[in-house]
């Protein structure tokens, strides 16, 4: 099995699909690694490093003419679509539930199409979770930008001038990247306080230091550990619950999606008005549409005398470590899935029900097949 790794063309894209060490684990297993010409460079992996491991260095239309299994980090373009040749294999993040376009055109090019953030929450395939391994740096990102925004130090500091009292963190949102925030944030010195639809989340809050908001209100849909839906009057009362905090807050960060939706919006301009000069707003889902209403898809905007940073793909910012951690996720998903021989196949096995999209020719994704009918 032939697999090529491509070199990735969205904009401001530094990661890469696989790194020499993983490329050199599948060689071992009996794999065959083809990697564009200097996809890892933006990475900090060279194209000398791949050769050390045993891979080849090509060109794109080899690679596209020899390869069994293509892996990526982002959904392919219409032109990588194109040149791919029937029965190919690909790998990456697709968004099907945002791209029903793309995955005609992948099912009309006989393209068998994996997607990495349909993993299925399970403990077999926590190994393979790439949204899980990507949203933890992101988390740290967050963190991080909010505090080089924030025109005041995090912890508490006793000084012969007087005492600095620490900063206060607000966080939407008690996922993978929201955990990883409020741990960062602790380490920091920071105050922490946390709000989440699922009320299940409020003792890992308390375990890393963060005191939980707790809202009483019904009408949140949990599928997968995501939520599904969110009622309006549950989001009512949250806006109640946490408005004394948005206005004590020094940084807010917000990481909350809904699954196949647009963002909700969590901080309205009206929140924003009754934050305190100088504060700061890490809008973490402005790719999706944004949890507050006055952010902006890659930009840092000042509204109301707060800083509000819309920063897209934030892993990309840590392309080494991200790259590292996706590339075990993509060795761990393809040794699963696969062995040096060729494809395993097994339609009815829950990970590969949950993540193929298109197959000979077909949308055979469960969400999809009446959408896009």
């Amino acid at each position: 099995m032939k697999i090529f790794v491509l070199k990735e063309s969205r904009e401001k894209e530094n990661r890469v699909a696989l790194t020499p060490t993983v490329a050199s684990q599948f060689i071992k297993q009996g794999y065959t690694c083809l990697i564009e010409k200097d996809a890892g460079y933006n990475s900090n992996f060279s194209n000398e490093s791949y050769q050390q491991a045993g891979c080849q260095i090509i060109n794109k239309s080899e690679g596209f003419a020899l390869a069994d299994i293509i892996i990526k980090v982002n959904a392919p373009t219409d032109e990588e679509i194109s040149a791919m040749k029937t029965g190919t294999i690909l790998i990456s993040y697709m968004y099907h539930l945002f791209n029903p376009e793309l995955v005609k055109k992948m099912a009309q090019a006989g393209i068998s199409a994996f997607s990495m953030d349909a993993m299925p929450r399970i403990s077999r395939a926590q190994s393979m979770d790439a949204l899980s391994s990507q949203n933890n740096l992101a988390g740290y990102k967050a963190v991080i930008l909010g505090a080089d925004a924030l025109g005041k130090i995090f912890p508490l500091m006793m000084t012969a001038a007087g005492t600095i009292t620490p900063a206060r963190v607000l966080i939407f949102g008690a996922g993978v990247a929201g955990l990883q925030a409020v741990a960062t944030a602790k380490r920091l010195g920071a105050i922490v306080e946390v709000t989440d639809v699922r009320p299940e989340t409020k003792e890992q809050v308390e375990s890393l230091g963060g005191k939980f908001i707790e809202v009483k209100a019904e009408g949140v849909k949990v599928e997968g550990g995501y939520a599904k839906e969110v009622s309006a009057d549950y989001l009512a009362k949250q806006k109640e619950a946490v408005n004394k905090s948005i206005a004590q807050a020094d940084l807010v960060i917000t990481t909350a999606l809904v699954a196949g939706k647009k963002a909700p919006v969590l901080i309205t301009e009206e929140q924003v008005g009754l934050m305190k000069l100088g504060s700061v707003i890490v809008d973490m889902a402005v790719e999706q549409g944004g949890n507050c209403a006055l952010s902006e898809m890659d930009k840092t905007v000042v509204k109301n005398g707060v800083t509000i940073v819309g920063k897209c793909n934030l892993p990309s910012s840590l392309a080494q470590n991200a790259s590292e951690l996706y590339a075990k996720n993509i060795y761990n998903f393809l040794t699963h899935l696969s062995n040096k021989d060729g494809m395993k196949w097994e339609m009815d096995e829950e990970i590969t029900t949950g993540t193929l999209i298109t197959h000979q020719n077909k949308i055979v994704h469960p969400s999809l097949q009446q959408a896009t009918a």
